[in-house]
Order: structure tokens, then sequence, then C-alpha cells
């Protein structure tokens, strides 16, 4: 089992905590319940309870005050939650830094959702290969809640997303903020009929749409990846909102329509990671994406607002 020491300072002796213990105090800390800890770590609510006893007895101090409303972090708990993100993430980070193939300075570990890998990172990959060839990468797909775990965790380093929550220890950077418009294409004879489709493209997105167009959440039909509720409304029709970079070269074929709207939406991107890292490597990054996005400006693919410092 992945062990460390606590220094005497934290322990009061010495005494070797597990990383597991580690995580599953900061889901707790997170979720604010040792229900919903549990099921994200996929875990029962008595092993829970039980490691973050076992973490009280070994700190001899209360890290949560239980109520029916949950658990609550206590001032050392407070004050201990720090000490176990940088503890898992220095764990990680030797971990990782031990099997770096030769050759390579670093090892930069990526993850996003599907669609913005097929929609964005998968031109990325290919210029970090060309223009940071002493930086591995590890490149991984996931949900939002999921990633951001990681981060915390120290199993990953740069995350890409549409909506990311606010996570102690992590920083959030505004990539770009791309126009969404309302597109329809002519229904196919056969095919359903002339619907909306609704993309889950964000928590902000659904927020936005439950104020303004609360009718559309009673469409038939709903899709979680962008790319293929576009593809079934060119294929069978009906109305979604797309961003203009991805419908662009379907319209400039003549293939649909973009509805105007009052008031337009707008699908922010942003790139999390921890506060504390390595510079160099996540400026190469960053290069990266400038490269990338740049690039969508000079072939047409505008996006409005990029603002990748």
């Amino acid at each position: 089992m992945d062990c460390i020491d606590l220094p005497d300072t934290i322990s009061g002796g010495g005494r070797r905590m597990d990383m597991e213990t580690a995580r599953t105090f900061l889901e707790a800390a997170t979720a604010g319940s040792f229900v919903a800890a549990a099921e994200r770590l996929h875990v029962t609510q008595s092993t829970v309870s039980t490691r973050i006893r076992q973490l009280e007895d070994q700190l001899g101090c209360q890290l949560f005050v239980r109520n029916k409303n949950g658990a609550m972090l206590t001032a050392a708990g407070v004050r201990f939650q720090r000490h176990a993100i940088a503890m898992l993430r220095l764990w990680e980070q030797a971990r990782q830094e031990a099997a770096l193939p030769i050759g390579h300075r670093a090892l930069l570990r990526i993850g996003s959702e599907a669609g913005l890998w097929n929609r964005m990172l998968n031109r990325w990959i290919p210029w970090m290969r060309r223009n940071a060839e002493d930086i591995a990468l590890r490149c991984e797909v996931g949900l939002a809640d999921d990633l951001l775990q990681r981060l915390r965790d120290g199993t990953l380093d740069l995350a890409v997303l549409y909506s990311p929550r606010a996570v102690p220890g992590l920083a959030v950077r505004l990539l770009l903020e791309e126009d969404l418009v309302l597109v329809r294409v002519r229904p196919a004879p056969n095919a359903g009929g002339d619907h909306y489709v609704l993309i889950d493209w964000s928590d902000e997105f659904q927020r936005s749409i439950r104020l303004r167009n609360p009718e559309l959440l009673s469409t038939p039909l709903s899709i979680g990846v962008g790319t293929l509720g576009l593809d079934y409304v060119r294929q069978c029709g009906g109305t979604g909102h797309f961003p203009r970079s991805l419908v662009q070269p379907m319209l400039d074929q003549g293939v649909g329509e973009v509805v105007p709207e009052a008031h337009p939406f707008s699908l922010p991107i942003y790139a999390v990671h921890p506060a504390e890292s390595d510079a160099s490597v996540l400026e190469a990054a960053f290069e990266g994406l400038r490269a990338i996005l740049g690039s969508d400006e000079a072939t047409g693919n505008s996006h409005q607002g990029a603002v990748v410092q």
C-alpha cells in the first residue's frame, strides 16, 4: 500500500498514512458528506468513516463535525487539508518521474472531455511532439468531476474543461469563449420530426437554457457529446446550439442555417491546473494552445474573445 511518513509535528508520532486515507479525507472535505464521498470513491460509507476515524486518531484531533446535513471541516481539518493535497501531489510526482522515458525532462499528464479532444486538443498533441519533444505526454479522456479529482490527487497536471467547479488548490484560466449559434437543418424524410436537440455542453449552458428557454428542456433527445449531436442534426434534421467554429464548414456547404437569437449563448473553455505546478512545462502546453487557437483564426474558424495569455 502507498504510504508516507507523517512528520511528528503533524502526526504526533511519526506514523504512516496511506494515500487512500488522504484521498478519502479530501473527497469528504470537498463533498461535505461521507455518503457522497463514498459514492465518488466507490466504497461503503462505513469504509469512509473508518478511514477518517483512523486519521483523526493518528493526528490526535477532530477533522470533521458531523451532523444531519453532512460533514464540515473543523479548524484543524482546514489546516490539514493543504498538507493532504501537497502530500498526494508529491507522491504522484515522485512515482511518475521515476518512470520518466529516457531523453525527456518532464511528463505532462493532460485530460479533457471527449468533445474537446475531438474539436481542439487532437491538434495540440502533434504540436507538442514537434515543438516540445523533451516533454512526454499522457493524454486522458474523462468527465469534468473525475478530471478535477485527479488534478487534486496529483495524478493529472492539466485539464481543459467547459465548466469546472471551484476546488481548493487548483488554478483556473479562461482559454477562450466561443459563440454558440442556433442551427437548423431541414428534417430528412421519415427522420422523426423537426425537434430541438439538447447538447449537454456544460452546467453553465444548462442553467442558461433553464432560465431563458425552459421549454427546450422538454425535448425528446438530449446528447452529451457535441460532435455526436451535430452528426445527428446533419443526418436527420432539427435544431441545436453549436459552436460557430464547429458548424461553419457545414454552413459553407449550404447545409443548414443559423437562426438569429436576441440573446446568443456563449461557451467558455477553461484550463485547470494545480496552483503549484512546474511553470516551464505548463508554459509549453499553453504555447501549444495559443498556436492552435491562432491557427483556427487564420483559417476562418474564429472564436470570440480568445484570451490565452
